[in-house]
């Protein structure tokens, strides 16, 4: 069994001086979850958001600024 481990990123619309948080979005289809985090705390606690709950808040975010 293989255990893949998160690919943290942050958005590139990030540049607000680290107040910021990172997403592990590699992990949605293999293990149905996205990881995010406090980019100051790398180390300290990660939230875990089911893919389609994720999904949905970033589209409705993006409906919310007029984002396609």
């Amino acid at each position: 069994m293989t255990t893949e481990t998160p690919r943290w990123f942050t958005s590139s619309h990030s540049n607000n001086g680290g107040a910021c948080v990172e997403v592990a979005v590699n992990l949605g289809v293999s293990h149905g979850i996205v990881p995010v985090r406090d980019s100051k705390d790398s180390g300290g606690p990660e939230l875990r958001f089911a893919s389609g709950a994720f999904a949905g808040f970033v589209a409705g975010v993006k409906g919310s600024f007029g984002v396609v």
